[in-house]
């Protein structure tokens, strides 16, 4: 499977000056080669076609060969991803305000976006953690890099194709394409791990594993507070509230990030070492489904549900562990004893208490088991022998045409030329006994 592994380039001034006005000159012509791909092609831009229009003014500029390859393949990309955000709806239908302004005008890169380098323009010395790179002032060699021990590793072991410089805050890193061999799947898993997830308890297995989400909200709420100070502090000119908030900017995010990939690997551990499967409740649109108050849109909206469902997805894939992703109605209101299914089973938020039988315990953990005897279900069908197209063989059909009075229809391509004779010539064929 590939992965992305991120390193952390260590520029002297001189090389982070030469990495600055790189990514400043080739996103300008990039601009510069948007605008034209919009004039000529509109929304649909050929590589090709943009490479013939473009390509001599990128060479004129300074650029290399392939640098001029890059910035003609982003811009086309860039296209093919808009024309498949409209596709898909997201920016709305086709009189939407977004729409079309997207529509309008040409696709604009930051100065500091993101441009792909290939091993020709990059090459890596892993050992000596440096690498040598292209630039507008030419070529700079000894960049030094940093990462942990087991990005340097698999960087070392398992890259390939190209990868991509990227500045943010004024720090540089390389992204670079992995292909991380995987482990063979368990596909006769003992029993299944049920995953319910939430807002206060951001995980919660069907064996009772619990990963509580109160701390992160503390944090975000903490966070938010800080924010709302710093943000009244610059307008009122502070210059230093501005820098504070700039440097804050993406940490919440981060610290995010962080706790989902620490629950995301306890629960494929669990799993593995187990020998179970992982199922999750299939959750995507719930922003779309669900009306909340206003008071609770933004936990809503700031809750990473997909990014945990992603890291657990792709950290079972690695490891073998099967992964399902199952309905999730009436998960925290259906009885996994009784099956009986009422709004009243859940009193309140955190109980659980079936009207019927009288299975009583924590709601996020009854939901859990429900998604897992969903998920033993559902994983029969999956691994089913595909049926016949017709759900018969041949001597069935046979027989059923004949019983409902239809000749039998056993006369084939060949045979049909033949005794019409192809060459000229009407063969004999002998009335053999047609197999059935």
């Amino acid at each position: 499977m590939k992965l992305v592994v991120q390193v952390k380039l260590l520029p002297s001034s001189e090389q982070a000056a030469a990495l600055a006005a790189t990514l400043r000159t080739v996103n300008a012509l990039a601009d510069q080669v948007s605008a034209q791909a919009f004039e000529w092609f509109g929304l649909k831009p050929r590589e090709r076609a943009l490479r013939g229009v473009a390509y001599g003014e990128l060479k004129d500029a300074g650029l290399g060969a392939q640098a001029a390859q890059h910035v003609i393949k982003r811009v086309v990309d860039a296209y093919s991803s808009l024309r498949g955000l409209i596709d898909a709806g997201v920016l709305g239908g086709p009189q939407a305000r977004r729409r079309r302004k997207a529509e309008s005008k040409p696709i604009t890169f930051r100065s500091d976006a993101a441009h792909t380098y290939d091993d020709r323009c990059l090459s890596w010395q892993v050992d000596a953690r440096t690498v040598s790179i292209w630039t507008t002032a030419g070529r700079v060699r000894g960049v030094a890099f940093t990462g942990s021990a087991a990005d340097l590793k698999a960087l070392a072991e398992h890259r390939q194709g190209e990868s991509d410089l990227v500045c943010r805050d004024g720090v540089f890193y390389l992204l670079a394409v992995c292909e991380i061999p995987e482990k063979p799947l368990n596909a006769e898993p003992a029993d299944w791990v049920g995953v319910d997830r939430g807002i206060n308890n951001l995980a919660t297995t069907s064996d009772g594993g619990n990963y509580q989400g109160r701390r992160l909200q503390r944090y975000r709420r903490w966070q938010a507070r800080k924010r709302a100070e710093l943000q009244a502090k610059k307008e009122q000119g502070s210059r230093s509230a501005a820098r504070r908030l700039a440097k804050r900017k993406q940490r919440e995010s981060r610290h995010a990030t962080q706790q989902n990939h620490v629950i995301s690997k306890g629960i494929v551990a669990v799993a593995e070492r187990t020998g179970r499967g992982i199922a999750l409740e299939q959750l995507s649109g719930i922003r779309e489904r669900v009306r909340l108050s206003r008071d609770q849109r933004a936990t809503q909206s700031s809750w990473p549900f997909h990014q945990l469902g992603a890291f657990i997805a792709y950290k079972a894939h690695r490891a073998g562990v099967p992964f399902l992703e199952v309905d999730p109605a009436y998960t925290s209101q259906s009885c996994p004893r009784c099956g009986h299914v009422s709004r009243k089973n859940r009193p309140t938020r955190d109980l659980f208490c079936c009207r019927r039988c009288g299975l009583a315990g924590p709601a996020d953990e009854v939901a859990a088991v429900n998604i897992r005897n969903r998920a033993r279900t559902a994983w029969v069908f999956v691994n089913m022998p595909v049926p016949h197209p017709a759900g018969q063989t041949r001597k069935t059909r046979v027989h059923a045409r004949k019983v409902k009075g239809d000749a039998p229809r056993h006369d084939s391509q060949p045979r049909r030329e033949a005794r019409q004779g192809v060459h000229g010539q009407s063969p004999k064929l002998s009335r053999s006994r047609p197999r059935s």
